[in-house]
């Protein structure tokens, strides 16, 4: 009987050490930070480092919506049907070569890990993954391999699959990086011009907003890859109007509307899957720990613009109705820009 007894002790000690070795840690040069894996240590002093002096402070602004677009513009470039395509960059934006200089890393991990710290800092955002150990880029990626705004809703789908058997689910999933997003070179007379109303938050009213009926530009109108959008102030990609209205996608599209779990977890788990484009993620070390955990959106739910209603939305789910929403007080609205850091 004692042996019995002892037994699940034994097994428990057991257990309780396994457990300690899974999770022990390491302790960081810096004499502050700890990890599970020494390679990561070196990423708090990038991450305070490009917080302070390429995020101005931890801010959602147009450093953040930039290097969020620079993720999906490398990652993006590989082909599964092109061998000469692949994850490397033809250009990095001016702001971010001094930082891969400084700290000597790779361009395409630093690229990934810049992306999920700025997306960090929008209140709504997921804690996105950061899966360290891409090698220097072989050669710029073909032509042709990062969707356009005035791409065809066939060619958007085509290319994502290509690039990693990308789900029409997927894209639209993706495709929630609009919400924190805006547009420079769409209209060149009016840089900074947001997809929706609310840039600075990781929230639903991107989903809410392309499915309104457009009536107005923002600026000159004409341009390509433009379509009319329904506030002053915000532009309309027409890729996002016609994925919006797709059969496809439309349904998915709606179902972001005041789902912000939803969100959260689908733009994670496609972001995670083109971060890692072209590599083995069992080869690659986790480093998420070292991304901050982003601030909650206020208890807000989703609304139609001041002006607008349900009567302006373009139902395109044929299945499911519009969600009910309330709409914001006031006169109609016009959306400021967003501000260049």
């Amino acid at each position: 009987m004692a042996v019995k007894a002892l037994l699940p002790l034994a097994l428990l000690a057991v257990s309780q050490t396994a457990h300690a070795a899974i999770t022990r840690r390491v302790a960081c040069p810096d004499g502050v930070n700890t990890a599970t894996n020494a390679a990561c240590c070196a990423f708090f002093a990038i991450r305070d480092d490009i917080q302070e002096n390429l995020f101005d402070g931890g801010e959602c602004g147009e450093e953040v919506h930039e290097s969020l677009r620079l993720t999906f513009h490398d990652a993006i470039g590989i082909s599964q049907s092109n061998s000469n395509a692949d994850g490397g960059i033809d250009e990095i934006v001016d702001a971010q070569t001094p930082f891969i200089a400084k700290h000597n890393i790779t361009a395409g991990d630093f690229i990934q890990f810049a992306g999920a710290v700025g997306v960090s800092n929008c209140p709504g955002a997921p804690q996105l993954d950061f899966f360290l150990g891409r090698p220097g880029a072989v050669h710029p990626a073909v032509d042709k391999t990062v969707p356009e705004p005035f791409d065809t809703v066939d060619s958007i789908l085509g290319r994502s699959a290509d690039a990693g058997d990308f789900t029409p689910a997927e894209v639209v999933a993706l495709l929630a990086s609009h919400t924190i997003a805006a547009a420079d070179l769409v209209d060149p007379s009016i840089p900074g011009t947001p997809f929706d109303s609310t840039p600075g938050m990781f929230d639903s009213q991107f989903f809410v907003e392309t499915q309104l009926r457009g009536t107005l530009f923002p600026g000159t109108g004409g341009n390509q890859g433009e379509v009319e959008s329904p506030l002053r102030g915000e532009i309309r990609l027409q890729s996002d109007s016609e994925l919006a209205r797709d059969s496809r996608t439309a349904c998915e599209w709606q179902s972001m509307v005041n789902n912000e779990a939803k969100m959260q977890a689908a733009f994670k788990g496609a972001m995670l899957k083109l971060s890692v484009l072209g590599h083995n993620i069992e080869d690659m070390i986790d480093c998420s720990e070292v991304i901050p955990v982003p601030k909650a959106l206020p208890p807000k739910a989703a609304t139609f613009p001041a002006g607008l209603s349900h009567a302006d939305v373009e139902q395109a789910c044929a299945p499911a109705a519009f969600p009910t929403l309330a709409s914001d007080p006031g006169p109609a609205m016009a959306v400021p820009p967003v501000p260049p850091s």
